[in-house]
């Protein structure tokens, strides 16, 4: 079971893990372009990587998001360049309503980074090296859980403890929970308030 603590404020997320391996998997990967049209959001969660995991005629191919012993999973492990090409928000959207609260990679498409920030799923960098190491234990060990943890900036699971990076920025924003717009207008309060009584006396 996943598990994402301090309500709003995005400081652990906590759960197994997903391994989806190869560098460059854009957006379009993650969810094929048909799905765009759907009206809400609400049903993404059926789609994420739809073409790699179903044949035209329906029948399922071999892909983590198809094995039994990773439905549930909270976080995804990538590699290079993960969420890259188009902008669509609906890609991060539909990994967030399969289940996923974290991504962790060797780096990220900028645009998809940027829509899981205001999704409050935190993106998080580790090197080559490790990424290949956590990948490995979500492997062999399907059931492992991943402790991510912002305030310490590591990830931990399996027996490995592992370093990991992200925008100043974007920890705060996410610490804060000011990743969102409630959370920006509550975070910044005083300033509004400011701002609304200037215009009002001008």
């Amino acid at each position: 079971m996943s598990r994402i603590t301090q309500s709003s404020r995005i400081i652990q997320v906590t759960g197994r893990a997903v391994p989806v391996p190869g560098d460059d998997i854009d957006t379009d990967r993650i969810l094929p372009a048909r799905y765009m049209k759907e009206l809400t959001f609400a049903n993404l969660g059926q789609y994420p990587f739809q073409d790699e995991r179903f044949h035209s005629d329906g029948a399922p191919k071999r892909h983590p998001f198809n094995e039994a012993h990773y439905q549930g999973a909270s976080m995804l492990f990538g590699n290079a360049n993960f969420g890259c090409g188009s902008s669509r928000e609906q890609a991060p959207q539909a990994l967030t309503r399969w289940g996923i609260r974290a991504i962790v990679a060797e780096s990220f498409g900028e645009i998809f980074s940027g829509n899981c920030l205001t999704l409050g799923v935190p993106v998080v960098t580790a090197s080559q090296a490790d990424m290949a190491a956590l990948q490995n234990i979500a492997r062999k060990n399907p059931g492992a859980d991943f402790n991510l943890d912002l305030a310490s900036m590591t990830i931990n699971g399996g027996g490995l403890l592992v370093k990991i990076s992200m925008p100043a920025s974007r920890r705060k924003a996410m610490m804060e929970g000011a990743w969102d717009s409630t959370g920006l207008l509550l975070a910044n309060a005083d300033k509004v308030a400011g701002m609304l009584a200037a215009r009002a006396a001008a």
